[in-house]
């Protein structure tokens, strides 16, 4: 996981000061689990789940199981729900969405990352320059955008955009915020279910 887009999570749950209970869909046994953040000190419970597993690591539990199905957990089980860089390569990643949730109680945080397309001035300018050199321009087509490289783990499908988060992620959650790091873009969003 690139170091900013943990560090934007360690913000947005810090500020949160979660207690209870918190799953992570797509936990990792390493470092790099958001399981392991330092906001997340004064949590009840760690739990994970991957396509693989079991897995204890510090002070966290991972799971396998496939969060298109998430029948182990009941409804509203946890305080919050972190998931990065799982829903590009989640064939039926709205099925993993609505079982987040579904898992997250009322009034609990839900914070979510995937790769975008969303492109900077910046990068629309060098954009713009490069696709007027003729040796160039045909690798800079007029609408194109500058995306996250295809990385197969073990599949690749989508990219997203701001308004994707906004609209179809976060439909129906109160206090919602959307950010777009680095470049390529990483969107990370977050709401509070109702």
């Amino acid at each position: 996981m690139e170091k900013r887009v943990f560090q934007e999570f360690e913000k947005i749950c810090s500020v949160r000061e979660i207690r209870g209970s918190v799953l992570e869909v797509g936990a990792t046994p390493d470092d790099s689990s958001l399981l392991t953040m330092k906001s997340l000190q004064n949590t009840t419970e760690k739990i994970g789940i991957n396509l693989d597993g079991p897995y204890t690591y510090k002070d966290s539990s991972i799971i396998k199981g496939d969060a298109n199905a998430m029948s182990n957990f009941d409804d509203g089980r946890f305080d919050a729900v972190l998931c990065n860089s799982v829903f590009e390569h989640d064939k039926y990643f709205w099925k993993t969405l609505a079982e987040i949730k579904r898992v997250t109680k009322s009034g609990g945080l839900i914070v979510l990352g995937a790769p975008g397309y969303r492109v900077s001035k910046t990068e629309r300018y060098l954009h713009g320059f490069l696709k007027r050199i003729p040796f160039l321009s045909r690798f800079f087509p007029a609408n194109s955008t500058i995306t996250l490289c295809m990385h197969y783990y073990p599949d690749d499908y989508y990219r997203f955009s701001p308004q994707a988060f906004k609209d179809v992620f976060f439909e129906g959650m109160e206090a919602v915020e959307i950010r777009v790091v680095l470049s390529p873009p990483r969107i990370i969003g977050w709401g509070i279910k109702p």
